[in-house]
């Protein structure tokens, strides 16, 4: 339990860390570079993190498909496993990195506009933000590997340092008068030095020789039949959860946008801190799903749930009781009150799809990945469509009450979750009774 306590706080570290910090940093950057450069920069950092995370794409398959091997002991075919998943997201990262370094100068002038020097100083910062899509996608195979074999600690707290470095570094750097481009040089010097001390770690910990990429068919075939569903889950999250605010921002304007973006930054939280405190249940139930009782499965799942509900009521009850006293001081009172009547809707909707964390980790530890990725991308179609219908009738409200029912579609996810193991109680049941347990099927 103490260790599981552990992991849960890394995972709840690694989640708000860089949050906390850019809520520090940020203005210092924005007083000293001014608007434009600010601007810049968060493009630059959001291209990073959306390319970073599309090119990591198969990170939970490699966790489910390391976690099942560790318990063989047979620490060669682990070691097969993370250079065949390091050449996958090599070759993923090189594919989006190229792409983004063609993108950038036609990305650069759209963004700095007529000012030549502005776009010059843009460029640069996108072009080393392509290359860094390159080294996050190769740090995440560090990650992802520890984390199967339940070891969060090592790996969070190199990243937490990189990222802390980073925000230090940027805000030196304004306040010194350097622009965008400095501060994104200084940030892949953190990342890439961040990055080969993660393969360091991870060298030490599973005592593999080479990390050179190799393809070895039978562990590709494995992680591609997981993975591509994983991958398919993963950027349909990015695109879900963008699409809204574009769609607001050419219908209604930047005002409204403003605060509905305002409540959807305010409400993420409670999704994401019960996905990243509830993480470790992902690799524990990869690693035991196939070997322990249904029973005793159950009783995981049903604490795993109480946990989840518990994280996800108090973070509900604070911002639904706070919310709206927080948006006041933090945008002031005229957008709180445009945000006002939609608030509590995103909040709910919000809370809904937090409640689904401990059904995804569940079903992804037995490999029903593709189960996942249809349920999450046949609600956002859902929420699309509902979307494109009621916006022009509600405005912002048809926004909200659209997230609130893919807060409701995500909670399908526990059908499958419950008819899966009432079968397996139902076939270990009737098994024992003909007296040869060992002829149990293994999920």
């Amino acid at each position: 339990m103490k260790a599981h306590m552990t992991n849960a706080a890394y995972g709840v570290l690694d989640y708000a860390a860089y949050p906390f910090g850019m809520l520090v940093v940020a203005p210092i950057v924005l007083r000293h570079l001014g608007v434009a450069e600010y601007g810049m920069w968060t493009v630059a950092t959001a291209a990073v993190s959306t390319g970073g995370i599309v090119a990591s794409g198969f990170g939970d398959a490699n966790i489910q498909h390391v976690a099942a091997l560790r318990g063989s002991g047979d620490r060669h075919a682990v070691g097969s496993a993370v250079r065949c998943m390091i050449g996958i997201n090599m070759a993923l990262g090189t594919v989006l990195a190229l792409a983004g370094l063609l993108a950038a100068p036609a990305a650069a002038r759209h963004v700095a506009g007529a000012d030549g020097a502005l776009a010059r100083e843009c460029l640069v910062s996108l072009r080393i933000a392509s290359v860094l899509m390159l080294v996050r996608a190769l740090e995440s195979v560090t990650i992802s590997t520890q984390r199967a074999f339940e070891r969060y600690g090592a790996a969070v707290r190199i990243s937490i340092g990189v990222r802390l470095l980073t925000l230090v570094s940027a805000a030196l750097l304004a306040l010194a008068g350097h622009g965008t481009a400095a501060i994104m040089e200084a940030t892949a010097i953190f990342w890439v030095v961040g990055t080969a001390a993660q393969f360091v770690r991870l060298r030490q910990f599973l005592g593999v020789v080479s990390f050179w990429p190799e393809f070895d068919r039978k562990t590709a075939r494995a992680l591609f039949g997981t993975g591509t569903y994983s991958w398919l889950q993963t950027v349909a999250g990015v695109v879900f959860g963008q699409v809204d605010r574009l769609l607001l921002g050419v219908s209604l304007g930047a005002v409204a946008v403003a605060s509905y973006a305002l409540c959807v930054q305010m409400a993420q939280p409670i999704f994401g801190l019960a996905a990243s405190g509830l993480h470790f249940l992902f690799p524990y139930l990869s690693g035991r799903v196939g070997s322990i009782a249904p029973a005793e499965l159950r009783l995981t799942l049903r604490r795993a749930f109480l946990c989840n509900v518990l994280l996800v009521g108090g973070g509900t009850a604070a911002l639904l009781g706070f919310g709206n006293a927080m948006l006041q001081a933090w945008a002031g009172p005229a957008v709180a009150q445009t945000a006002a009547p939609i608030f509590s809707l995103i909040v709910i909707g919000s809370a809904l799809q937090g409640l689904g964390v401990t059904g995804t980790y569940a079903l992804m530890a037995m490999r029903h990945f593709r189960t996942v990725a249809w349920v999450g991308i046949g609600g956002g179609v859902a929420m699309l469509l509902a979307m494109w219908r009621l916006m022009p009738v509600d405005g912002v409200h048809g926004l909200a009450l659209a997230r609130l029912g893919y807060g409701l579609f995500s909670l399908l996810l526990y059908v499958p979750l419950l008819r899966g193991l009432a079968v397996g109680a139902a076939t270990r049941e009737a098994t024992v009774g003909h007296g040869s347990l060992e002829e149990v099927p293994q999920r």
